[in-house]
């Protein structure tokens, strides 16, 4: 099989910049602060194992199927679909929620996330519940943002509560996400 070529990116670049260059990459990219940043680099010893995909797989399917079950207007994503927070930091997150119109078939960007998650692994885990929750909440769209960390079986929920965005560890197996208003089962995810 033949190795794709990839260039080296520029020190700093904004998001217009990022995502023209990221269009030309293999992998899957972040842009923090201005620096491209590569999602599972086996050169820092960063790969995505079977574990936190099936774990990405579950929460996809169960976001499709409360959505279907709510018969309401949204798309769940799994990963591969930027969110951008500003000029300078885009995010891909393994799971998002937004609603209204399609976005079109080649799509990168989805501009008003509603539901966001993230499955902790090692090598991500301190951005997801830092720098990730702080910036998610920056979008007005976003309603939720879940942390689900597979090895321990938790998920941990934080929403928008009024003005504040506030946060609680899920126990049971349902959780209600209004908006959109959907209950999204956890069974499966806590396996």
């Amino acid at each position: 099989m033949p190795v794709l070529s990839q260039t080296q990116p520029p020190a700093r670049m904004n998001f217009d910049e990022f995502m023209a260059w990221y269009k030309q990459q293999e992998g899957h990219w972040e842009l923090h602060d201005g620096v491209p940043v590569r999602l599972h680099d086996p050169a820092r010893g960063q790969v995505e194992q079977a574990g936190h995909v099936r774990a990405k797989h579950r929460i996809v399917r169960s976001l499709e199927d409360a959505i279907a079950r709510a018969g309401c207007d949204c798309e769940a994503l799994g990963d591969g679909m930027s969110v951008k927070i500003d000029d300078n930091v885009s995010y891909e997150p393994d799971a998002l929620v937004y609603c209204g119109p399609l976005v079109e078939d080649d799509a990168l960007v989805v501009p008003n996330p509603v539901i966001i998650v993230e499955v902790l692994s090692p090598s991500t885990a301190y951005k997801d519940t830092s720098d990730k929750l702080v910036d998610y909440f920056r979008l007005p769209t976003v309603e939720h943002y879940l942390v689900i960390d597979p090895k321990n079986g938790l998920v941990t929920h934080h929403f928008r509560d009024g003005r504040h965005v506030s946060q609680r560890a899920v126990h049971g197996n349902k959780l209600q996400l209004t908006p959109p208003g959907i209950m999204v089962e956890l069974d499966g995810l806590r396996a």
